[in-house]
């Protein structure tokens, strides 16, 4: 069975928060005012206020709503459902999410049963130990902590995180080809990682492939494009992002000119 206790799954979101470097963000917005729900047994408003930040791609929120649909904690156990969320999780590099998976995947809970299929996301998950020690061999290198400061071999370890789906290696392998360390500077390039870290969440990543598009650097200005992606980030409460799309607002660029909006995210940026 998939069923967790209650004081498991409290104890597992937040080592899970601990775990991805949320805590200082979650503790002050709706993932945290959804664990207060959570452990008042208030299920209906921890599903209102975490599925939404699922379904913008917030890691700890789908990994989340992926142990209570398994294991039938606060809805009616689903688990489809709970595979589902969990392999959104799973696929933006979130270890405990990927060997849950493929537990499912080898017995056939919630998704077919595929030994194959489960060996990968095991391998995956296993992969993880090392892509925390190459993005932290990849800082060390960049900034020279404890090591000589050598940029080319910062990128060789953030590629290799990066290459295996890391979105934070991702993030910093597109700052290295925009500012030009360690490699030639590459403004395509840079846009192609922040692009595939965004993809996932990241953001950082969505805050600055948003400005990309708006600046047409390494991608074709297109400022429509452009305030999808700040607004991505606004939304997970970058603070620089809703600064921006405040301001965009204000000034009718890849949006409708709108006051009353600019001066929502104007406020929430100043908050």
């Amino acid at each position: 069975m998939m069923r967790k206790s209650r004081g498991t799954l409290k104890s597992g979101l937040l080592a899970l928060a601990l775990s991805l470097g949320l805590v200082a963000q979650a503790l002050a917005g709706p993932f945290e005012d959804g664990l207060i729900a959570f452990q008042r047994a208030d299920y209906d408003t921890a599903l209102r206020l975490w599925r939404p930040m699922a379904e913008q791609g917030d890691i700890p929120s789908q990994y989340t709503l992926g142990l209570m649909y398994s294991g039938g904690i606060g809805v009616s156990q689903d688990l489809a459902e709970g595979a589902k969320w969990i392999r959104k999780a799973a696929e933006q590099g979130v270890a405990e999410a990927q060997h849950l998976l493929g537990t499912m995947y080898g017995a056939g809970q919630g998704v077919q049963q595929d030994h194959v299929e489960a060996d990968k996301w095991f391998t995956r998950a296993g992969n993880q130990k090392s892509i925390d020690t190459w993005i932290k061999l990849g800082f060390m290198y960049a900034e020279g902590k404890d090591v000589p400061q050598d940029y080319a071999e910062a990128i060789k370890w953030y590629r290799k995180a990066a290459d295996l789906g890391d979105s934070t290696a991702q993030y910093a392998t597109g700052n290295m080809y925009f500012e030009a360390k360690g490699v030639p500077k590459d403004y395509s390039e840079a846009a192609k990682w922040y692009h595939k870290a965004a993809d996932q969440g990241h953001a950082t990543a969505q805050y600055v492939l948003g400005i990309a598009y708006i600046g047409g650097k390494g991608v074709s200005q297109d400022y429509v494009e452009g305030a999808k992606w700040v607004r991505k980030a606004a939304d997970q409460g970058h603070v620089d992002a809703q600064f921006l799309l405040g301001r965009m607002y204000i000034e009718g660029k890849g949006v409708s000119r709108d006051l009353a909006e600019a001066d929502i995210w104007l406020r929430k940026a100043n908050k």
